[in-house]
C-alpha cells in the first residue's frame, strides 16, 4: 500500500473505531436498571452511522463537510456505490444528533432507541463489508 493510501486507511480505521465505541455504548445503555437515557442511546446510534459513513468517504478519498446530517453524507456517495440505497433508513437518525443536546426536543422512546441501534448496526455492517471488498483490512483496527 502506498504512503498516501496507508494514511487514508489508518484514518478510515480510526473512524470505524470511534463508530464501534458509539454503538457499544448505545447497546450497553439498555442494561441500565432505571432511567434509561433513550435519547442518548439514539444519539450514539446516530454517531455510529455517521462515523461509519465518514470512514467509507475517507477511504474513498471523498471530502465531506463537518455535519451530523446523514442525508448530506449519503448524497456524497458516487452513483457506482449501489449498496448505499439500502441505507435510506439512516436518514431518520440525523435528528438524534440534536435531540440529545437540546431540551424541549421530541422525546425518544425505547422503541425509537431500539430502532436507531438496529439502523446503526445495518449501516456499520454494510460499510464494513464494502470497505473490506475495497481492500481495507478492517480486522486490524481494534485497540490492543
Amino acid at each position: 500500500m502506498s504512503g498516501k493510501k496507508s494514511v487514508i486507511a489508518k484514518k478510515a480505521k480510526e473512524w470505524l473505531l470511534h463508530a464501534d465505541e458509539d454503538l457499544r455504548l448505545a447497546k450497553h445503555a439498555f442494561k441500565l436498571k432505571t432511567s434509561t437515557p433513550y435519547k442518548l442511546i439514539a444519539y450514539h446510534a446516530q454517531q455510529c452511522a455517521e462515523k461509519c459513513l465518514k470512514a467509507y468517504l475517507v477511504f474513498s478519498d471523498i471530502d465531506f463537510p463537518f455535519t451530523h446530517n446523514i442525508s448530506a453524507l449519503l448524497e456524497l456517495f458516487p452513483p457506482s456505490v449501489v449498496w448505499i440505497k439500502d441505507l435510506d433508513a439512516a436518514n431518520a437518525l440525523s435528528g438524534y444528533a440534536i435531540t440529545a443536546w437540546y431540551p424541549g426536543t421530541h422525546k425518544v422512546t425505547k422503541r425509537d432507541a431500539l430502532q436507531a441501534v438496529e439502523i446503526a448496526h445495518r449501516v456499520r455492517g454494510a460499510v464494513r463489508k464494502a470497505l473490506k471488498e475495497d481492500g481495507l483490512n478492517i480486522l486490524s483496527y481494534r485497540r490492543k
